[in-house]
């Protein structure tokens, strides 16, 4: 293919070298360039041989080019522009200043190019699936629009319909996704990607034999945590409660688990009748749910409460944080915050020693251990 490119550019600028006898390439220089992928210093030599100033058009797009394999897109962007301005309607030319307006993050220029594009070509497919990229939220609706108007044009093409039966899967338009996904599989049937897309929307639809079927074939081409997911909550709601189940233990034994896949493997349990053990998942759903920094932002809000005079609010926020998990911090502001604010001595004297329970930090939290301490003994005397 390399070589193909290179024989393609070759017979390119031989169409025209010899078309004006005032400029001459040295052809075999300018192939050997181009074979040792030497794409800057081809764009330097063919800039010297037409100058700054060339309105030839194959020149221009061939010195933009070979800058544009060198990775030197400012060049490549000035060569081309020269050549946009002599020749506006140009596909190649137009594709390539959106690619350069791409990767130089200004999607706004890229956007431009690619609309005149549609103007001149509206059923260009790759135009649409290279727009949609630049519109990556679910909420644009222009990316659902391209994403449409790409599929409309060839719906068999694999990325655009697993892009758009994504988006109909967020506005929960699953039969939409399935057929758009089911189209694109027919015409690939060894697509694994998109196999493992419509697996998820197959169970929103309640195909849970289908889910089955297909996801254990895919089951034995890897491991992927989410058909297991997709498989194995198949199988639950098709009551195969004890399949469910090892499906869910084998995430958790890969450390694949989430709030959702316990949360199910605890509602296998239950309809097994094994109370036990469903409450044993029931309790480890809480704790996937609840975020390990929980405690930490209460202790922020209580600090924020406390530094604005709401001793009320900052009291119930430090205590709120205290049921997620137990902080030596949230334990040493309580205690202070008894001590010179609500001035409730004994409340600030167990919080105190709660706190140096909580073992502390011997060497980031040394002041804040020996101030509990100090104070400890101060208001023991004063008891």
């Amino acid at each position: 293919m390399k070589n193909l490119c290179m024989l393609l550019l070759f017979s390119l600028f031989s169409s025209f070298c010899f078309a004006q006898n005032a400029i001459f390439v040295d052809k075999d220089k300018l192939f050997d360039l181009y074979q040792n992928q030497r794409y800057a210093d081809a764009g330097v030599y063919l800039k010297s041989i037409f100058g700054d100033d060339t309105q030839d058009i194959k020149a221009l797009t061939q010195i933009g080019y070979c800058f544009l394999m060198a990775g030197n897109n400012i060049e490549a962007e000035k060569y081309y522009s020269k050549a946009y301005q002599i020749q506006p309607q140009s596909l190649p030319i137009l594709f390539s200043l959106a690619n350069i307006s791409t990767k130089r993050g200004n999607n706004d220029k890229a956007k431009k190019y690619y609309s005149e594009i549609v103007k001149i070509d509206s059923n260009n497919f790759n135009v649409y699936k290279l727009l949609t990229n630049l519109y990556p939220s679910a909420k644009d609706s222009l990316r659902f629009v391209y994403l449409l108007k790409a599929n409309q044009i060839n719906p068999n093409e694999g990325d655009v319909a697993g892009d758009l039966a994504e988006l109909h899967s967020v506005f929960q338009n699953y039969d939409k996704a399935y057929e758009v996904l089911n189209i694109a599989i027919k015409a690939d049937s060894e697509n694994l990607v998109l196999q493992r897309a419509i697996l998820p929307i197959a169970n929103q639809l309640k195909k849970y034999q289908e889910v089955i079927t297909s996801g254990e074939r895919l089951m034995k081409d890897g491991t992927d945590a989410g058909v297991i997911k997709d498989v194995a909550k198949a199988y639950y709601y098709t009551k195969s409660y004890n399949k469910a189940i090892k499906l869910f233990s084998l995430l958790e034994s890969l450390l694949m688990q989430n709030e959702n896949t316990l949360y199910f493997t605890s509602l296998s349990f239950r309809y097994l009748k094994n109370y036990k053990m469903a409450a044993v998942y029931a309790k480890k759903t809480i704790d996937e749910a609840i975020s390990p920094n929980t405690t930490s932002y209460y202790a922020l809000l209580g600090l924020v409460y406390e530094e604005n005079s709401q001793f009320a609010l900052a009291n119930s926020a430090y205590k709120k944080g205290l049921q997620f998990k137990a902080n030596p911090t949230i334990y040493y502001r309580l205690a202070t915050l008894y001590d010179t604010k609500l001035n409730q001595r004994k409340s600030a004297l167990s919080y105190y020693h709660l706190y140096l329970k909580s073992k502390p930090n011997p060497a980031d939290d040394k002041e804040e251990i020996k101030f509990t301490k100090d104070r400890i003994a101060q208001l023991n005397i004063t008891d």
